[in-house]
């Protein structure tokens, strides 16, 4: 993994930050992006930042043209750019629900549909950031939940699709983790008068308070650094406390599990 050449979206902060700190302390050239970029941001240490709006088809393809300006090749991309929306279905108005999707799915198949051709010429990788959320539907949390689970289907998609062409594509789906992302979840407009309000805030403040004690996201890193290095990685991996229960669903009824869910954030 000498000297590959990586883009890492969402990297300004969290997981992303992490990721591409990781990547490059192992010897890849990282490129790192993030919507808003700060004058004197634009370099970071070791990986080299730039702007990049993910929900863009046009920022993407000049993302990535900026990297092969500048190396000359394309070897991983990891889509993690992301964020949450909280709120019952019913309460989420769909200019919200289709803002969830520009960044959590459409962002990534942006990104992705812009590198692949670049990652054809290097057999190189996609390692999609999900969330266990995509496999756990998690009440109150219905869009990101919804927008992980197209994001893992659009992965397993693009494994099948570009395996001839020796493309390694899988997911990864951290589950609570110590990050910003926490403070900067935001709430449907419709939250605030909701007949769920008092089910929601006892709900979210339990998720809240389980990512701040979650897993660092140097465990999150390490993961992507192991599917990077591997010649058939797994089609998805988990990382964090909810492994147990992603086994059990394999086993249990789906009312079972969704009863489990129920008591933890319902």
């Amino acid at each position: 993994m000498q000297m590959k050449v990586v883009l890492v979206t969402g990297a300004s902060s969290g997981i992303g930050r992490s990721i591409a700190a990781m990547l490059a302390l192992k010897g890849c050239r990282v490129y790192g992006t993030s919507r808003k970029i700060e004058p004197g941001q634009v370099t970071r240490g070791i990986v080299s930042m730039m702007r990049l709006d993910v929900t863009s088809e046009e920022s993407a393809r000049q993302a990535v043209a900026h990297v092969i300006e500048c190396e000359g090749r394309l070897d991983a991309l990891i889509n993690n750019a992301g964020n949450g929306i909280a709120g019952a279905v019913e309460d989420t108005s769909l200019e919200e629900a289709k803002a969830q999707f520009d960044v959590n799915f459409f962002g990534a198949l942006n990104v992705s549909r812009a590198a692949i051709p670049e990652l054809v010429k290097t057999k190189g990788i996609i390692v999609n950031i999900g969330s266990v959320a995509g496999s756990l539907p998690i009440a109150f949390q219905g869009m990101y939940s919804a927008s992980k689970a197209a994001l893992a289907s659009l992965s397993a998609t693009m494994r099948l699709e570009l395996a001839g062409d020796g493309v390694r594509v899988c997911l990864v789906e951290p589950g609570d983790t110590r990050t910003g992302f926490t403070k900067s979840r935001t709430f449907a407009k419709g939250c605030e008068d909701s007949r769920y309000r008092e089910r929601m805030k006892k709900s979210v403040s339990r998720m809240e308070r389980d990512e701040r004690n979650g897993a660092p996201p140097r465990k999150v890193a390490k993961v992507v650094w192991s599917m990077m290095r591997r010649k058939n990685p797994p089609v998805r991996r988990s990382v964090g406390y909810y492994e147990l229960l992603l086994f059990a669903k394999r086993l249990l009824p789906v009312r079972v599990v969704l009863w489990v869910l129920g008591k933890m954030y319902g």
